[in-house]
């Protein structure tokens, strides 16, 4: 499992100062905040950027999820705190109905309890309203090329969290198999215990992550960044 690192998740590197002209389409971005001096202001600097689009906006959830059924996005950016569902209420029914696009989390503020929960219902990044737009611009690319971009403050707190859902590291290891397509009888030999522990173990993960099946469970810790499947 790859571990958390400031190099992991920082915004400032310079592989994602900007793309190239080879890097393909623009990337399409939805903007999903109550304020309407937010949505207007982030879509005028982001429409900007050469290799950047801005696809649609939502004053809440609802209107998100209306978008979402009928508009192909790459990058969504989340308000924290809206009227009718809750930034973590909205993401989770993001990655129901588009589970191939990644969040960020737009917030005024940074609790450490938001930002855990925001982590585990699936954020790929954590910026600040307050944010340059260099900042907020190279934290979309870097989400968007498969990254996660938190601030350094928070990457600490995430590796002493270590965001696991209470997985052994045996448990993590056989995830990480099963995620690369391994069978329980392929990973029993590679990892040289019985294909019954494997099952075993199989079961405990899917009690822990809440799942019904190991495909909901591979699909659940990529999302949640608990493993990273290269």
């Amino acid at each position: 499992m790859e571990q958390y690192s400031d190099e992991m998740f920082a915004t400032t590197k310079p592989d994602d100062a900007r793309p190239t002209a080879e890097s393909g389409d623009k990337i399409r971005l939805l903007l999903v905040d109550d304020h309407p001096i937010v949505r207007f202001g982030l879509s005028t600097v982001l429409g900007l950027q050469d290799d950047m689009m801005v696809v649609g906006m939502a004053e809440s959830g609802s209107a998100a999820f209306v978008l979402l059924q009928s508009t192909p996005v790459d990058v969504i950016l989340l308000d924290l705190r809206m009227p009718d569902l809750s930034g973590i209420e909205t993401l989770k029914r993001i990655r129901e109905i588009a589970p191939k696009a990644r969040t960020i989390i737009l917030s005024s503020f940074e609790y450490d309890e938001e930002i855990n929960s925001a982590v585990k219902a699936g954020a790929q990044g954590y910026i600040q309203k307050q944010s340059s737009a260099d900042e907020i611009v190279l934290a979309i690319r870097r989400v968007h090329r498969g990254k996660q971009s938190f601030p350094k403050r928070i990457v600490r707190q995430l590796t002493n969290n270590s965001l696991t859902a209470g997985l052994s590291a045996r448990e993590l290891e056989i995830l990480e198999l099963v995620a690369k397509g391994l069978t329980n009888k392929e990973v029993a030999r590679a990892l040289m215990i019985s294909q019954f522990t494997v099952r075993n173990h199989l079961k405990k993960i899917c009690m822990k992550l809440d799942v019904g099946d190991r495909t909901e469970a591979i699909m659940t810790a990529i999302h949640s960044g608990i493993i990273i499947v290269t």
